[in-house]
Order: C-alpha cells, then sequence, then structure tokens
C-alpha cells in the first residue's frame, strides 16, 4: 500500500508540474495575447476575411488561430482560441470541428525538438496539417452534423462581453482564465499518470512488448516502439517526447523509425492532451465525441501515410 501511495504522489507531482509550470505560464501568455487582439478588433477582421475560404471545411475564423497556435507554439495554446470560442457564441457544430482538427495537428513542443534527434519537421508539419483540414471536415460533415450550427445574432463576429479595459485589466483577466484552465486540468493528468506509473510496476509493458513484436515486424518497427505509444496515449505528447528521446539515443529507435511513428505519436489526442483541451469550457467538452471520431480517421490515414512514406 506504501508503494501504491508513493506512487500516486509521484504521479501527482509530474502533473502539477505539467498543469502549473508548462500549461499556465502558456496560457496566460495566449490568453492575454487573444484577449489584446479581441479588444484592438483584430480576431473579428479574421473572422470575417478568413471565414468564407475555410466555411466548406467547418473550420470558423478563430479555427486558423487554433490551427496556428498548436503548429508554432504548443499542444495547450490552442485552450485559449477554444475557451473563446465556448463564451463568443460559435456554434457548436463549428467548435467540434475545430476540436477534431486540433486533435490531430502536430505540437510544436514535441515536432522542434525531437527535429534536432533526426524527426523531419517539415513533413510532419505539412502532413498534419492535411490531416487536421480533413479531421475537420469529416466532424462538421459526418460525425457532428447534428450538432447545433446556429451563429450569433452578428454572424462572424465576436460577442461583447465585459471585457476589461487597460493592458493590466485585460493581463488579470487572463490570468485568471489561465489559472482556471489550468486547475480544471489537473485531475485528469494525475488519473493518466497513475496509470503509466502502474503499468511500469506491474511490468505490462514489457509483457506487450512480447506480444505485439509481431505485428510490430509486420511494420518493420521494433518492439521497443511499445513504450512510446504506450507512453504517448496515456501520459501525453511531452512523456512521450522524453521516453523517445531516451530510446534514440541508446539505439533502441532510429531516426527512419522514428519518422515512421511520427503520424502516431505527434499529436494531442491522448488522455493528457485531450484532458487539456476539453478543460477551456463547457461546449467544448460536449462535443467531444464527434470531434473524437473524425479525429480518429484522420489520425489513422496520417498514421498510416508515415508508414508508406518513411
Amino acid at each position: 500500500m506504501g508503494e501504491f501511495a508513493e506512487l500516486i504522489i509521484a504521479a501527482g507531482r509530474s502533473a502539477i508540474e505539467l498543469s502549473l509550470f508548462v500549461l499556465l505560464p502558456v496560457m496566460i501568455v495566449m490568453l492575454t495575447l487573444m484577449r489584446l487582439l479581441e479588444s484592438w478588433g483584430v480576431l473579428n477582421l479574421l473572422v470575417r476575411g478568413v471565414s468564407p475560404v475555410l466555411r466548406p471545411f467547418g473550420i470558423p475564423g478563430l479555427g486558423v488561430f487554433a490551427m496556428l497556435q498548436i503548429l508554432l507554439v504548443s499542444f495547450a495554446a490552442p485552450v485559449a482560441t477554444l475557451a473563446m470560442m465556448d463564451r463568443s457564441g460559435v456554434s457548436s457544430r463549428h467548435i467540434a470541428a475545430t476540436l477534431a482538427m486540433v486533435l490531430v495537428l502536430a505540437q510544436a513542443n514535441v515536432v522542434f525538438p525531437m527535429a534536432a534527434v533526426g524527426l523531419n519537421a517539415a513533413v510532419c508539419l505539412v502532413v498534419s496539417l492535411a490531416a487536421g483540414i480533413l479531421a475537420a471536415a469529416l466532424c462538421y460533415h459526418v460525425f457532428g452534423r447534428q450538432l447545433p450550427n446556429a451563429e450569433p445574432a452578428r454572424s462572424g463576429e465576436l460577442e461583447e462581453e465585459q471585457a476589461p479595459t487597460g493592458l493590466l485589466g485585460v493581463i488579470s483577466r487572463a490570468g485568471k482564465d489561465a489559472l482556471d484552465i489550468a486547475l480544471g486540468a489537473l485531475p485528469m493528468l494525475v488519473l493518466a499518470l497513475v496509470v503509466v506509473y502502474l503499468l511500469r510496476e506491474l511490468a505490462l509493458v514489457e509483457l506487450l512488448e512480447v506480444m505485439l513484436e509481431p505485428l510490430f515486424a509486420a511494420l518493420a518497427l521494433p518492439g521497443t516502439a511499445v513504450t512510446p505509444i504506450l507512453t504517448k496515449f496515456i501520459a501525453g505528447g511531452t512523456a512521450m517526447m522524453g521516453v523517445t528521446v531516451d530510446a534514440i539515443q541508446t539505439g533502441a529507435l532510429s531516426t527512419v523509425e522514428l519518422n515512421r511513428l511520427a503520424g502516431l505519436l505527434i499529436h494531442p489526442l491522448d488522455l493528457a492532451g485531450v484532458a487539456v483541451l476539453i478543460s477551456s469550457g463547457r461546449r467544448v467538452a460536449s462535443v467531444l465525441r464527434p470531434a473524437l471520431l473524425a479525429a480518429l480517421v484522420a489520425l489513422l490515414l496520417r498514421a498510416a501515410f508515415h508508414l508508406l512514406l518513411f
């Protein structure tokens, strides 16, 4: 029982570090930037200008921000945009399409560090962008077509809210929203990390490596790829990156195998990533099911493309 308690404490410590030392600073900066752009009228201009182009794919104007944030900043950065979409009156159907897209895109906080150990960052980003747009279209036109599609009264514009005035007021409001999001993500992060640590303690990872070796051999992948894959889908991209870089440095994975696995490993669709993204708002969490279905289809195609390409 004592060992299990220590495991929980270790998982809690890691979750708090991720939430408060990684997610919170990114959220403060991104939310402050989003609030400033909103007060300057930039967001409304973008919504009006880009929406007609991306409307066939189900991506609203604000969805472009989410796209750029994950491709150029981190997996947590789009939470700022999703939180704004949740409160601004954007339809649930468009929110679902944007969430599906975000779940499939490659996050910059993993792509750029792993480029130093052999990842083809350009191919990874371009392929993920195509898959993300496909996920949005599938969600909007297929899996989420039953969701409400009502737009706010002022079509394409953000709702007016009692926004703080002045730079200090904007920063204070952004900090409060960021803290709410970071704390809201903690429970799922802790539970996900407890599962990972427990699997390691029970030696189930090693057992899975032996069981899945024939399948991995057919895909020209080593059995050691099981650990990064399990770590990715349970604990998230940051944890996966640490495990994968270590495997490359020790020779357990080659750079070719890394690029073959990139489509399956580098995206926010995991327990930790989903927990962070849906913490951005009630309506975002309510459209998770159709977004997940669309994202899974697009992600499988993206993973297959990487396997064929490298």
